[in-house]
């Protein structure tokens, strides 16, 4: 029998308990786990799970430190405690299973050695994409493969959003306080629409698929918070979704582009029909090509499962003695250098407010060839509060030129205003 020591008794730690509780039609290993301690910060809590209340206890340090736990689960989110309690439970010799990505995303590396170092497993598929098992298949199922690119939508707050306004043509903000209001929203959701939760979960994929260490400042991330619903229907108009992606690719030749924003895709794209707050990972690889993985991202079911899967796992090795899986502990030690973003060769769709005048089209036009920066298409569509609103496409171009170009546009006479600039996937 192997004694679980669970940080956390939310949502995700409720879930875990009720799988243990009740492993009759599930793995046979699961009759191996047993809960030994759960760690709360209100024992007198009422919980839907049922559990001995003399397992429950506020001191969370006396868990990570009991020589009868064999595996620390922690599932309390944020930095901290968080990754205080991981690294004592490691200096003890606990093996690790996580649902906390932006602890791993940010303090992985003195994680991961610190395991190495005492011989532990650290695991983390309920980090990324909840109940999807992608960590597991970029450690094993995919090992024969090189990965070329992934692309995701990681975050089901976001994705929930963006739904909502194309299928209701309606704008952000009322949008955004519906999903805090059904509790698809946190009450500050600044994480999941700037962008950075998406950020922490392609910097763990990235690390995996890319095998190096991510350093996560350096992921650029970008949130929804500037789109609009004029810029939903122009995008339905022109044959995209709008969605939050992540992504990390490595074209020949150049050093790993990991990066977040809120991207056109091709209505024909597999992610363009991945709705409300569903996640989906693609990725391309050779020699198998394209492969989708797609699911719940977050929720008790989804991310219990991931994590009850890790503690499968462990079981399963524990008998072997230290951790020594060569595809489930962390091999490697040295950090990957990104592309800086200005350096990164993508299209672009800008929407521009401008005097109608004679000529102006032509100007943005000089500009852009002045640039580098060549046009699939430059329209005036429409106006909007007297002014010609102008809708720009771009053939692929390195990002730092096109900025230039627009900063320069910006400066214009005849502009009011660049109320848009999204990037956009796919050949032109």
């Amino acid at each position: 029998m192997y004694h679980i020591g669970l940080l956390g008794l939310g949502t995700v730690g409720g879930g875990v308990a009720q799988i243990l509780a009740d492993p009759v039609g599930r793995h046979p290993l699961l009759k191996e786990l047993a809960i030994a301690q759960v760690g709360v910060r209100d024992p007198h809590k009422p919980r839907a799970v049922a559990l001995d209340r003399q397992l429950l206890t506020t001191d969370l340090e006396s868990i990570v430190t009991n020589p009868a736990i064999d595996i620390v689960v922690e599932v309390l989110g944020g930095i901290e405690p968080a990754r205080s309690l991981i690294l004592k439970a490691i200096a003890y010799g606990k093996h690790i299973v996580t649902a906390n990505k932006a602890v791993i995303a940010r303090h992985g590396a003195e994680i991961f050695d610190a395991a190495n170092a005492q011989g532990v497993y650290v695991m983390l598929e309920a980090a990324v994409a909840g109940g999807i098992p992608v960590i597991q298949a970029l450690r094993q199922s995919l090992g024969a493969n090189r990965i070329h690119s992934i692309s995701g939508i990681l975050n089901g707050t976001t994705n929930y959003i963006l739904t909502r306004m194309q299928q209701e043509q309606g704008d952000f903000a009322p949008i955004l306080a519906d999903a805090q209001r059904l509790g698809y929203a946190e009450a500050d959701p600044s994480a999941d629409i700037e962008g950075w939760d998406a950020a922490d979960k392609i910097a763990i994929l990235a690390s995996l698929a890319f095998g190096g260490r991510i350093r996560r400042e350096e992921v650029y991330a970008e949130g929804i918070g500037g789109i609009t619903a004029v810029d939903i229907a122009y995008a339905e108009k022109l044959g995209f979704r709008i969605k939050l992606l992540a992504i990390a690719r490595q074209l020949s030749g150049q050093p790993l582009e990991v990066r977040v924003h809120p991207t056109l895709v091709p209505l024909d794209h597999p992610l363009a029909g991945v709705n409300g707050v569903y996640n989906a990972i693609l990725l391309e690889a050779e020699p198998l090509g394209q492969v989708m993985f797609y699911g719940p991202g977050a929720g008790a079911g989804a991310t219990a499962s991931a994590v009850v899967a890790d503690l499968i796992n462990i079981a399963a090795l524990l008998p072997q003695g230290r951790a020594t899986h060569p595809l489930l502990t962390c091999q490697h030690e040295e950090f990957v250098p990104l592309l800086p973003m200005a350096e990164v060769d993508s299209r672009f769709y800008a929407r521009v407010h401008a005097q109608d005048h004679p000529g102006v089209l032509g100007k943005l036009g000089t500009c852009f060839g002045n640039h580098n920066v060549s046009l699939e298409s430059l329209v005036q569509i429409g106006s909007h509060n007297e002014l010609a609103e102008i809708v720009i496409v771009t053939h692929h171009v390195r990002e730092g030129e096109f900025r230039q170009a627009m900063a320069e546009i910006a400066q214009m006479a005849d502009i009011e205003a660049v109320p848009s600039i999204l990037r956009v996937l796919g050949t032109s």
